[in-house]
């Protein structure tokens, strides 16, 4: 990978939109050309992040994921931000839709009609062999045209054997506390589980679904 200089980091961050920010600084910046830039902190040895690379590791789970017909994100560059401590970014074009999340608080009714596709969508991952650590409402998209994508997978892995009963139960479960997080109490995912369990459902879901007003 090549190395940013400190200039081009500097010019793409004074023209650009952060989008994204933690206490290390911007996480996600929409650049005037199109294209995002992604910086991975990291909390690994510099060592470690040298040898494994977190714009790899994303670049590689993107690939994985569109060998399966999964939407993401199209990577155009990795590079290293500072090699000495194992900084490395990316750059991508975004994926056009909008987060389930935002999609629920703006309007619950259109993504609980979604459920059994949701539902659909979670299962697919899973018997593809993929687990994805960080799998919640905020990292799946729903696009413009109906299907669902992906983002924010740096943790996602590629398992060598298919997904036992516990793994998948620990991945409902952290969309489960990711809503808890996020205070969407009000979201079905009693529903989401159900559809989830049971394949051959495709009723839509009841009244008893909807958000408590």
């Amino acid at each position: 990978m090549r190395i940013v200089t400190a200039q081009e980091l500097e010019s793409w961050l004074a023209s650009g939109d952060v989008l994204e920010r933690d206490g290390r600084g911007p996480k996600v910046v929409a650049l005037s050309n199109g294209l995002y830039l992604k910086i991975f902190h990291t909390r690994r040895a510099s060592w470690l992040a040298r040898l494994r690379p977190a714009a790899i590791r994303f670049a590689r789970n993107a690939q994985t994921l569109a060998a399966h017909g999964i939407a993401t994100p199209e990577i155009t560059e990795t590079f290293w931000l500072d090699r000495d401590i194992g900084l490395s970014g990316c750059l991508y074009r975004p994926l056009p839709g909008h987060s389930l999340e935002g999609l629920f608080r703006e309007s619950p009714e259109t993504l609980i009609a979604k459920l059994p596709e949701l539902a659909s969508f979670i299962r697919k991952l899973h018997e593809h062999k993929i687990y994805f650590r960080s799998l919640h409402i905020g990292n799946i998209l729903l696009l413009p045209t109906g299907r669902f994508g992906l983002i924010d997978f740096l943790d996602l892995q590629q398992k060598l054997l298919p997904l036992n009963s516990w793994q998948i139960r620990r991945n409902l479960r952290h969309m489960q506390n990711h809503l808890a997080r996020k205070k969407l109490g009000s979201f079905p995912f009693e529903a989401l589980q159900s559809f989830y369990y049971n394949k051959d459902v495709h009723a839509h879901p009841q009244k008893s679904h909807r958000p408590k007003t």
